[in-house]
């Protein structure tokens, strides 16, 4: 071997250590979770937080409008309907948290990003959902019992001003709840049927390319037919 040759081979071998060095290969954490989808479970971990957070968000910009200066049955109702939203977020929580263990299994199918997709909006229609129907039935009807048709006050303050129907919103409330929690595993569910063909489709694809899988779909197709066959001359 010439020294010209014996001189490629060391800097080859030295540009492929330089290469492994840290310097070059900080991020494969990261890039390796964004191919994985883990990095997609994050979402499920912020969203199971804000639920932890979103009660004491609400507590907070209800005593800063003064609302509590109104006198207490207005208290009253909203000390009720709180209540509410604590266990309604708790809810949220534990669908959140639960659901992000989904996006390990998801990572083995190779088109993953509408998948993941899928998961997300069904979990944040189900989430939605839940709060809603939980809150405008249980919430409105602690809130009506002491404010009457006042309710719609206390439900603007709370973020809900769509569900400003008055004594309604323990009816309204749930229904709302319920259609939103259809249309999202609705529209989730074409999501995941789409991946799954094409999924689907190349696997198919790869397996008609193997020998020993032709000869299987040759004999079933030589069987299928001699049956057409048989059956015709009866």
């Amino acid at each position: 071997m010439s020294d010209l040759e014996t001189g490629g081979n060391d800097k080859k071998k030295k540009f492929a250590k330089m290469a492994e060095s840290s310097f070059f290969t900080f991020s494969k954490p990261y890039l390796e979770a964004i191919s994985k989808g883990k990095l997609f479970s994050l979402v499920y971990i912020a969203m199971a937080v804000i639920n932890l957070i979103l009660p004491f968000v609400i507590l907070y910009q209800v005593i800063d409008s003064g609302f509590f200066s109104l006198g207490a049955k207005f208290v009253f109702a909203f000390v009720l309907t709180w209540l509410v939203i604590v266990f309604a977020c708790w809810i949220g929580f534990q669908l959140w948290w639960n659901r992000r263990k989904k996006i390990v299994d998801i990572a083995s199918s190779e088109f993953i990003a509408t998948v993941i997709f899928s998961e997300i909006l069904q979990t944040f229609g189900e989430w939605l959902g839940t709060l809603i129907g939980i809150i405008g039935a249980g919430g409105g009807l602690l809130a009506s019992i002491f404010l009457g048709s006042d309710v719609d006050y206390l439900f603007s303050l709370i973020g809900m001003g769509f569900l400003r129907v008055g004594v309604l919103v323990v009816i309204i409330g749930p229904v709302t709840g319920f259609f939103i929690i259809i249309i999202s595993r609705f529209l989730a569910e074409q999501l995941r049927m789409f991946a799954a063909l094409v999924n689907n489709t190349k696997e198919i694809a790869t397996n008609i390319k193997k020998p020993e899988q032709q000869l299987r779909m040759l004999a079933a197709l030589a069987s299928y037919t001699k049956e057409i066959a048989v059956n015709i001359k009866k």
